[in-house]
C-alpha cells in the first residue's frame, strides 16, 4: 500500500468497514446449509434453492443497484444496508421453515448488491485520482480473502459455538461495518461523469466487444471454457454436501464446518504456492486442478456409498485436496486473464468472465437439486466427479493449441526485444 493511501484514514476506515462487511457476508453459510440440511433435513431441491437465494439477487438488480448507488449518497446507502442485513441475519434465528430462510437470504443478497456499488463509488470520492489503481487492488484483494476466509472461519466457529451462535456473530459484523462507515465523511471530493458515457455503449455491446477479445486468445477462450464447464458441473453437486453426509451413520453436526474449513485451507495454500511461483502454466495447473476436484468428489460419494467409518478424518481430508485443486483452476485464469488482457479492455473482459460463472452457478445447483432428486445424492457426486474427469482429459486433447499460442507470443516478445546489429 502506497503511503498516501496508509495516511488516508477515510479510505482506511472504509477498507475495514469492507472487511468486517465481507466477511459478514460469508459468515453465516454453513451455518445456514447446517441447519437446513442436517437439522430440518432439507430436499436436494430445497438445498439448491439456497445457493440461489444468494446468487439471484446480484444477478437480477445488479445494475438497478448500480444506478442507485451513482445517484443517491453512498455512505447513507452503505450504512442503511449493513444495518438491514444485520436485522435479517438475526431473523435468521426466528426461522421455521425453509421458506423463511429463503426470504432472509434473498432481501440480504439484494442488500448486498447495494452495498459493492456504493463501496466502489464511495472508494472513488475518497482517494485521488492518482491513488485509484492501488486502492482497487486493495479492495479486490480484501473482497477475495474474505470469500476464503469467510466460509474457513464459519466452518470452525459452526464446530466450536453452534449454528445460532454464529447468526448472533455474524449480525454483529454488519452493525460493526455500519459503524465504521458512519464515521466517513459524506463527500470528500465531486466525481465527475462525462456526458459521454450516456451515449456509451450498451452492457451488451460491452459484453459482445469483451467476448470478440477473449475469442482472439487460445487461452482466454479455452480457459473460459473450462473455468464456465468445470464450475457448472461443479456446482451439480456443491450444494448438496449436506445431503451427501446425512447418508453417513457416525455423521456429526460438525462435520459440514470441518469440510468447509478444510477446502478454504486448501485454497488457501494453493494461493500461498501460487504467489510464490510465477513460471507456470497456467492452463496445465487449470486441468490439474479439474482432475482434483473430480476426484475428491467421485470418492466422496464412493466412501459415502460404503458408509466408511472415520468421517472426521477423511472427509476434511478430501475437501482440503478439494479445495487445493478449486484453487488450480480459479487462481492462474484469474491471474493469467489480468496478464493477457490490456486495461482498457479489462472491464469487458471481466464482464463476460463475470456472466459465465454467474450463468453457472444459477444452472448449477438447480440442474443439481434435479439430478439428486432423480437418480440420488450419491450417484449425483459420483457422475460429478465423473463428468470433471472427463472434462480433464477433453482439456488435455487440446492443452497443445494453447501452448502454441503461448510458444507464438514468446517468440514475437523475443524478437520485439531483440537488439539489430
Amino acid at each position: 500500500m502506497g503511503s498516501s493511501l496508509r495516511k488516508n484514514k477515510g479510505f482506511i476506515t472504509l477498507m475495514t468497514a469492507q472487511a468486517i462487511s465481507g466477511l459478514g457476508d460469508w459468515l453465516s453459510i454453513v451455518a445456514i446449509i447446517t441447519l437446513v440440511g442436517l437439522k430440518w433435513e432439507a430436499t436436494p431441491m430445497q438445498m439448491s434453492l439456497i445457493i440461489l437465494s444468494l446468487a439471484l439477487p446480484m444477478a437480477l438488480f445488479g445494475p438497478i443497484t448500480g444506478t442507485i448507488a451513482d445517484r443517491m449518497e453512498r455512505k447513507t446507502l452503505m450504512v442503511f444496508s449493513d444495518v438491514v442485513r444485520g436485522v435479517l441475519i438475526l431473523l435468521l434465528t426466528l426461522a421455521t421453515n425453509v421458506w423463511m430462510v429463503y426470504g432472509c437470504l434473498f432481501l440480504t443478497g439484494i442488500f448486498s448488491s447495494v452495498f459493492i456499488p456504493a463501496k466502489n463509488g464511495k472508494l472513488k470520492e475518497l482517494v485521488a485520482d492518482e491513488n485509484i489503481k492501488g486502492a482497487m487492488s486493495l479492495s479486490s484483494t480484501i473482497d477475495s480473502g474474505t470469500k476464503v476466509i469467510g466460509p474457513l472461519v464459519s466452518g470452525i466457529l459452526v464446530s466450536l459455538v453452534g449454528t445460532y451462535n454464529v447468526f448472533y456473530l455474524d449480525s454483529a459484523t454488519f452493525f460493526l461495518s455500519a459503524i465504521f462507515i458512519f464515521l466517513l465523511p459524506k463527500t470528500v471530493k465531486e466525481v465527475k461523469v462525462e456526458e459521454e458515457k450516456r451515449d456509451g455503449p450498451s452492457f451488451r455491446e460491452e459484453i459482445k466487444v469483451g467476448f470478440s477479445f477473449i475469442k482472439k486468445s487460445r487461452f482466454l477462450l479455452y480457459g473460459l471454457f473450462l473455468l464456465g464447464v468445470s464450475l457448472l458441473i461443479l456446482q451439480l453437486s456443491d450444494s448438496q454436501f449436506i445431503v451427501l453426509l446425512r447418508q453417513l451413520t457416525d455423521v456429526s453436526p460438525n462435520l459440514l464446518g470441518y469440510l468447509v474449513a478444510s477446502a478454504g485451507v486448501g485454497m488457501l495454500i494453493t494461493g500461498i504456492y501460487l504467489s510464490k511461483k510465477t513460471d507456470y502454466n497456467a492452463f496445465v495447473y487449470m486441468c490439474i486442478g479439474v482432475f482434483g476436484i473430480g476426484l475428491g468428489f467421485g470418492l466422496m460419494g464412493i466412501l459415502t456409498h460404503y458408509d466408511l467409518s472415520l468421517s472426521m478424518l477423511w472427509v476434511p481430508a478430501l475437501g482440503l485436496m478439494a479445495g487445493a485443486s478449486a484453487g488450480l483452476v480459479f487462481i492462474p485464469f484469474q491471474a493469467a486473464t489480468q496478464e493477457k488482457t490490456p486495461v482498457h479492455m479489462t472491464g469487458r473482459v471481466f464482464g463476460v468472465v463475470n456472466s459465465t460463472t454467474t450463468t453457472a452457478t444459477i444452472i448449477g445447483p438447480l440442474a443439481g437439486g434435479a439430478l439428486a432428486t432423480v437418480i440420488g445424492i450419491i450417484p449425483s457426486f459420483i457422475i460429478t466427479g465423473s463428468l470433471l474427469i472427463v472434462l480433464f482429459f477433453v482439456s488435455i486433447a487440446v492443452k497443445h493449441k494453447v501452448e502454441e499460442e503461448t510458444d507464438v507470443t514468446e517468440s514475437q516478445s523475443g524478437a520485439q526485444g531483440a537488439t539489430p546489429l
